[in-house]
Formats: C-alpha cells, structure tokens, sequence
C-alpha cells in the first residue's frame, strides 16, 4: 500500500493548492483517506477537502470514491449600529463525487482504460493523453489500493 503524503493539485488558474493528509481510518472493509488543503486565513471547516473511499460491497463489488469539496465563505458585509462585525460563515460547499464500482472479474488495464477515458471527458481532453499510473487516485482504482 502507498504511504499517504501530500496532495499537489493546480487549478484552471495554475495555482497550486497542497492537501496535507488528516486521516485515515478503517471500519468494516472501509477505508477512508482525508487531506485538508491547510491555508493560515481560513478556518478549518471552511478549507477545501479531498476524500479517498475504497470499500468492498456485500455483494463483492468494489466501490471506490473521489470526493473534493470546496468550502465558499460569505462575504462579509460591514458592522451593525453597534460597531459588531459578525464572523463569515460558509456560505455553499461546491463538491464532485466520482464513484468507480469494479467487479472482482475486473483486471487492473479494465479500471485504467474507464479511469483515463472518464478523466478525460472530465478535462474536455479531445487527444492523446498520457496516462498517470502514479497517486491515490490511479492507485485506488487501478490497484484498489487505499492509502496507508
């Protein structure tokens, strides 16, 4: 199994936002992996996650799930007659689920092709791509491996 380690992601502006791993935990054939993107001026429950989920089913199907989620804050509005500035809130949680259900008949190159084929139309990518083999991602459903 891949040590759990942190997550570089870029998004459509070419920032980088880094996920340090919070958790892993495991219950009943369930293994959940939390990174938390750590930003000094924004309180935790408003940080962007990402969730890593692989899961065998009583059926024998495996399950795996991608989940990121990004927290928006309210903006902040002035003072009332008192001179009080209430604190932002969370406004909405943006969030993408992306579920994987593999038979156990399912061969690793099986997982590859529907993960790359998916990614892609998710990118509007339209031409040869390479492949990434490596991360959480590819692991756990290529390799139904869950970080560790």
């Amino acid at each position: 199994m891949s040590a759990i380690a942190n997550l570089v992601v870029y998004d459509n502006a070419a920032a980088a936002h880094t996920f340090l791993p919070v958790s892993v935990t495991r219950e009943k054939g369930k293994v959940v992996a939390l990174y938390r993107e750590n930003v000094t001026n924004v309180p935790v429950e408003a940080q962007s996650t990402i969730m890593v989920t692989n899961e065998t089913l009583p059926s024998g199907v495996f399950k795996v799930e991608v989940q990121v989620a990004t927290p928006v804050m309210e903006a902040v509005s002035g003072q009332n007659a008192a001179g009080y500035t209430a604190a932002p809130k969370i406004a909405h949680i943006p969030r993408i689920i992306v579920t994987g259900l593999f038979s156990g008949r399912s061969s690793s190159a099986n997982r590859q092709l529907v993960r790359q084929v998916a990614a892609n139309v998710l990118n509007g990518q339209i031409t040869a791509y390479t492949t990434l083999t490596t991360g959480p991602t590819p692991e756990l459903i290529d390799s139904l491996i869950s970080p560790t």
